[in-house]
């Protein structure tokens, strides 16, 4: 019987689950949209049971295609959407709310005055800012809006976690309760000092500590998923990451000073920095990047909240193309951006601004604009935010950066790819194994089960598909990037309620 390695990437817009064979050839792949529901402005929201129908009906898709037995799982390897938290009843297994994703700002007002008061408590402890980005703040929402929470907590019935606990929680029949590192480290709740949950953050943010799941490393058996729960599969889940780390790993970014961007609704970047936690002067997030046998990596995390999202706006909302596929065409139709800049704050502005009151805009509007350049102001607009986050990474580290591997939907995007490696000045890589997300979780379920002594032998594997070399003349990059920069001031602190 042939046998296989899964990797499942839980992703904000959809599930997808990948399986391997022993050399980590992609054997198969299943896919289902989740969806984002948005009836607010400025929340997000998962339907909990529309999470659970996406992994069940992209895990098996993917075992149709390939048609594989129940018993042919090796190991089963999860990464998730980081921050994205559910609440619920231990004893009936039912959420108190639906979950709420990390897009989500509704209370932002209410995060500043816990940032006002304990900021610097907050960031002494875990490395991060207080912002309504990471999980304690969703947390702090429903326990102050959702009686049954607080009631459920009187009660010790109360459970909360991030979307990984959640699955494995489901998957295994309601026998376990876990987390890891890189998870932890992204809640505002995680003490990366003593690695543990800390009692005076936790209450600060309306829970108490001893609700949370238990810390493992991130790749350990942790135990193994139901037959009657998860389509008749009997298989060790045996890894968890953060969605953004599974990338560092799968793009094989093990050593310090390795970069890694992922290009999806929004595009995140990860420098592994290696044993040394870096306090960065330029806005940027240290955290975890994984926990192997008790040993901790830490990697730098710029993150921009909207890429790819803005180019499906386009699409979705104003109907100017028919698909963001189109994008591409669109933007080589025209020799220049004809002076527009876009810049996509439809939540603000993450790393290095941290600024929740910009605003989305577009500037250099002129009778000769067309629908081609304002595709085009949105292509480049991503690009140049990612040219601000390795600005900041290298000015934290002072680790010159010769190249950035990429992965990702918009990678396929040939206008963009080029266009960023001349913004960036350096050559960008693309892998073979496109799905680097669920790669890198499914190699740290093959490690968290014994079958490799540890990351290292992921290089083995990693193989470089494309490469972008940066053509554009340097003059030419250093004023379009004032410009942007011009742009950028001007759609800063624009929400004034």
């Amino acid at each position: 019987m042939k046998k296989y390695y899964m990797g499942i990437d839980q992703g904000t817009t959809g599930t997808r689950t990948l399986l391997f064979d022993r050399a980590w050839n992609v054997i198969a792949s299943g896919y289902e949209a989740l969806p984002v529901i948005s009836e607010k402005k400025g929340w997000a929201e998962h339907q909990v049971e529309d999470i659970w129908r996406s992994v069940l009906g992209s895990t098996a898709k993917a075992m149709k295609a390939a048609n594989a037995e129940t018993d042919s799982i090796l190991s089963i390897g999860i990464n998730h959407e980081g921050e994205s938290v559910i609440v619920w009843d231990s004893r009936t297994g039912e959420p108190v709310y639906p979950c709420i994703v990390w897009q989500d700002k509704r209370n932002v007002r209410e995060i500043e005055e816990i940032a006002w008061q304990y900021n610097d408590q907050v960031k002494e402890k875990t490395g991060l800012m207080v912002d309504t980005y990471f999980s304690a703040a969703k947390y702090a929402w429903i326990m102050a809006h959702v009686p049954k929470a607080k009631e459920l907590m009187e009660e010790n019935r109360l459970m909360a976690g991030t979307l990984d606990t959640w699955l494995i929680w489901k998957m295994s029949h309601c026998r376990v309760y876990v987390t890891e590192p890189s998870t932890a480290s992204r809640t505002l709740l995680y003490n990366v000092k003593e690695k543990k949950w800390d009692d005076e953050l936790a209450e600060i943010f309306g829970l108490q500590a001893d609700v949370l799941p238990e810390i493992c490393n991130s790749a350990q058996i942790y135990g193994e998923t139901d037959p009657l729960d998860f389509l008749g599969i009997q298989a060790p889940i045996a890894g968890i990451l953060v969605d953004q780390q599974a990338a560092l790993i799968g793009q094989g970014c093990i050593h310090p000073g390795m970069i890694k961007t992922t290009y999806g609704t929004g595009c995140f970047m990860l420098m592994n920095t290696g044993n040394v936690c870096v306090d960065s002067q330029y806005g940027l997030l240290p955290t975890v990047a994984w926990q192997v046998n008790g040993n901790t990596t830490y990697a730098l995390d710029g993150g921009v909240y909207t890429t790819g999202a803005a180019t499906k706006w386009l699409s979705d909302s104003l109907q100017i193309m028919e698909s963001p596929k189109d994008s591409e065409a669109l933007a080589k139709s025209i020799p220049d951006n004809g002076g527009l800049y876009f810049v996509p704050a439809f939540n603000g502005l993450a790393a290095p601004h941290w600024d929740s009151y910009a605003s989305g805009m577009m500037i250099g509007i002129n009778t000769h604009t067309t629908r081609a350049h304002v595709v085009r102001a949105a292509l480049e607009a991503t690009a140049y935010q990612v040219n601000d986050v390795l600005a900041s990474m290298a000015g934290d580290t002072s680790i010159p950066i010769t190249v950035m591997r990429c992965n990702g939907a918009a990678t396929q995007n040939s206008f963009l790819m080029q266009f960023q490696s001349d913004i960036l000045g350096i050559p960008l890589e693309l892998p073979v194994i496109e799905e680097s997300t669920a790669f890198g979780a499914a190699f740290m379920g093959a490690v968290g089960i014994g079958d490799y002594d540890s990351l290292q032998a992921i290089e083995e594997f990693w193989q470089v598909r494309k490469v972008y070399e940066p053509s554009m003349p340097a003059d030419e990059r250093d004023a379009l990037v004032y410009e942007w920069h011009r742009s950028v001031q001007r759609a800063k602190f624009w929400i004034e309620t």
